[in-house]
């Protein structure tokens, strides 16, 4: 009797045991499995990124804001003030009347201009001493000094850059921006043969002033077209390579001159 008694009691120790290592044994597979999926999300969300990556026109990066510069003159071509945009665009469009339509000279224009500007500020400084008033105290304007440092260096920047790409051009290292330079110079000689260069300047200033504007508020809409321009591009720029480039002697040619 006493010998049941105390089995009994030596079965019960290893029955809670039993039931610990099962609990625990649920827990670390609960564990594991939790690891698991995280590790699982951590190794596809590199690939959920990239299938996510937007296409952008030429591989933009950038917000269009940003593309253009930044500050007022992006501002100012992206329309995000109105009357500001407008002014522009309208005295623009007055300076090129007056050029185009009316044939003003520009050394005419600034001499009259000049003589008007004078001859009020004149008339304004007599009259006020006429009428017992102090004349009116007129600003001293002044080119400041680091606008235009500011702007040399920009305009020298994007020179030399222009002057690098078109000497890699020369030296024939890349095929592809030479075909490109020589087609953009193509099509600028057609329009130079159509318009003078106060127009061409014109006409590049209005597409400023619409074509961000437009791409702005159609983004979605003009990505999408263009990634399938690109891709018939590069189809068609990959059989023209097959059936003219590849038979171009371009490695004898460069084995020639070196």
């Amino acid at each position: 009797m006493a010998d049941n008694v105390a089995g009994e009691h030596e079965q019960e120790p290893s029955f809670v045991e039993s039931v610990k290592d099962k609990i625990s044994e649920t827990f670390h597979k609960d564990d594991s499995s939790s690891s698991d999926s995280d590790n699982e999300g951590k190794k596809s969300s590199p690939v959920s990124d990239v299938k996510d990556k937007i296409y952008r026109l030429f591989g933009r990066e950038k917000p269009i804001h940003k593309v253009l510069g930044g500050g007022k003159p992006a501002d100012i071509f992206l329309w995000k003030d109105k009357k500001v945009s407008a002014g522009v665009l309208g005295f623009v469009t007055l300076i090129w009347a007056l050029f185009e339509l009316v044939e003003y000279h520009l050394l005419t224009l600034v001499c009259h201009t000049l003589i008007l500007a004078l001859a009020v500020l004149f008339l304004w400084s007599n009259a006020a001493s006429f009428i017992n008033k102090s004349p009116p105290k007129f600003p001293e304007v002044t080119l400041p000094e680091d606008i235009v440092l500011g702007v040399a260096s920009a305009l020298r920047a994007e020179i030399n850059k222009a002057l690098e790409i078109l000497r890699n051009i020369a030296l024939g290292k890349d095929l592809k921006k030479f075909l490109g330079v020589v087609a953009g110079l193509w099509v600028l000689s057609i329009l130079g043969s159509c318009w003078n260069f106060l127009t061409m300047f014109y006409i590049c200033f209005v597409l400023l002033h619409t074509v961000p504007y437009l791409y702005d508020k159609f983004e979605d809409k003009v990505d999408a077209f263009g990634e399938k321009a690109e891709a018939e591009i590069k189809k068609q720029y990959a059989v023209f390579s097959v059936k003219v480039l590849s038979k171009i002697p371009v490695g004898a040619l460069k084995a020639k001159f070196a």
